[in-house]
């Protein structure tokens, strides 16, 4: 049976949104060479996750027509910035809306989000721009969009948009395959097979991202209850949003969505069942990942390596800045050898060097870190041999060697390192390493645990001050009351 033609508008704005650093997100974060983007640059970028999932499977359907309006890709700060400003907000939401009546009308809209971005003025970004661009294409098109699970979403966005779709896995396995569904279900839902009904259950519980692991139990476990979920009933798909903490945000905390082909009783079934299931979970579930303080995690890590269980990852998840050497600092007092230290950020230092014309086998001797914020403390001196100075992915990268076997990467912005093997780009053998110190949550076991390839974890995170720190009575939250969540206070549910 022949279907009649359909266009679909696809559009991007995401950010994970750390409120708590000092430094916003401003309109010229998003603009680099490639940001913003639209037409087939917009629709070919990241085509490993979720645009790459969309965009293939929508064109494997016979007349569909993909059209790129202008997006501002994530900021190249990355996740190291703060709220996003207004003005880049409604910068690029009025061109995204000025591109909608201009290329018009419009079948259906992919919103390729995030779900923790936070706008100064604007408690709801993601829902408001659903808003925005329902008003624009009307009650007669479809709108669907996908997010991360750290999103920060209560029943907002759907009441102006039709379907969601968001990642299970943490780390962030499956962004291709939740792009891939959204595509099917939008054009289904254009063409009359689907009717989405969705249900919304919002849960009262706060953790932080390191905690959210779901390689082990209990976060596994609900990821599997949303998987048998699905299995077992056809046209049903689980919304699972962790929450994510460091944005001080109205909507804060988790959240289950569920949405069936017009069953809205069937929906609010397993949209109960899923919440009430995390509920009587709530204490195993803050209390399932170890986190040391670094002074005892670096000791750990030296006895480790003299037992052989090498290699050793040393995560410091707390270091929303990249700036932080609270690591540093210790791998140096505790004479760590052997480490890798990927990456201390520093703008000011990158930009020193970068104007100097750095070079290999140049003598190093400079200040690194900290004075970002608060929690990033204070510079570390550095003193050794300049190994490499490459340019990529928009910045300047230096590697220096230094102490006894060490080597430390500088970057200007965060950097989140998953795998070992990107490293080799920088010039460097991991296989020569004992211990990798990194910045990361999660996201690192990818590459370092779920491969098999680090014998020793160690997460960490500084004494004081706080601000990715699992302890989150230590944020100056404005907009959130803590006592409204487990286990912070004591909260009613149902």
């Amino acid at each position: 049976m022949a279907h009649r033609p359909i266009r679909i508008a696809v559009l991007y704005f995401a950010h994970e949104t750390v409120t708590f650093l000092p430094n916003d997100t401003t309109l010229q974060d998003f603009i680099y060479e490639r940001s913003p983007a639209s037409g087939e640059a917009l629709l070919a970028h990241d085509p490993r996750s979720y645009m790459g999932g969309f965009v293939k499977v929508a064109r494997e359907h016979d007349g569909v027509d993909l059209v790129g309006i202008e997006s501002p890709l994530w900021p190249k700060t990355g996740t190291g910035s703060g709220w996003v400003t207004e003005e880049a907000y409604e910068t690029f939401v009025s061109r995204m809306i000025d591109g909608l009546w201009a290329q018009g009308p419009f079948d259906g809209i992919y919103l390729a989000l995030h779900g923790a971005m936070a706008v100064r003025g604007v408690a709801r970004p993601e829902a408001d721009l659903a808003r925005r661009v329902r008003a624009v294409v009307g009650q007669g098109a479809f709108i669907v969009g996908t997010f991360d699970p750290h999103g920060n979403e209560d029943e907002e966005f759907l009441r102006h948009a039709d379907m969601a779709f968001t990642v299970k896995y943490f780390p962030h396995y499956d962004s291709h395959l939740q792009g891939e569904r959204a595509a099917r279900m939008l054009v289904r839902a254009i063409r009359g097979d689907y009717a989405p009904a969705t249900v919304t259950r919002r849960v009262p519980i706060l953790s932080a991202t390191v905690l959210q692991w779901t390689g082990a139990s209990p976060w596994m476990d609900l990821v599997q209850r949303a998987l048998v979920w699905e299995a077992r009933e056809p046209d049903l798909y689980v919304n699972f949003f962790f929450g994510f903490p460091f944005a001080d945000v109205p909507d804060v905390g988790m959240t289950f969505q569920v949405m069936t082909n017009g069953k809205p009783d069937l929906a609010r079934k397993a949209a109960d069942d899923m919440a009430a299931a995390a509920w009587r979970r709530r204490e195993a579930l803050l209390g399932s990942t170890r986190v040391h303080l670094i002074p005892e995690g670096v000791r750990l890590a030296k006895e480790a390596m003299a037992r052989g269980a090498t290699p050793i990852v040393l995560a410091d998840h707390s270091d929303r800045s990249g700036s932080a050497t609270w690591l540093l600092k210790e791998i140096i007092a505790q004479d760590l050898s052997d480490t890798l230290i990927a990456t201390i950020a520093d703008a000011r230092t990158s930009d020193a060097l970068k104007a100097r014309g750095v070079k290999a086998g140049e003598p190093f001797d400079m200040e690194v870190g900290g004075l970002a914020d608060e929690s990033a403390g204070t510079p570390v001196r550095i003193q050794g041999t300049v190994l490499n100075a490459v340019e990529g992915h928009g910045q300047l990268w230096v590697v220096v060697q230094f102490g006894r076997n060490n080597v430390l990467v500088l970057s200007r912005y965060l950097v989140q390192v998953m795998e070992p093997e990107p490293l080799g780009a920088l010039g460097l053998d991991v296989s020569q390493f004992k211990a990798f110190a990194i910045k990361s949550r999660v996201h690192f076991r990818r590459g370092f645990d779920d491969s098999g390839f680090a014998k020793t974890i160690l997460l960490v995170e500084p004494e004081q001050p706080f601000l990715g720190t699992v302890r989150l009575e230590g944020l100056p939250y404005r907009n959130v009351d803590l006592k409204k969540f487990y286990p912070y206070g004591s909260p009613l549910f149902p």
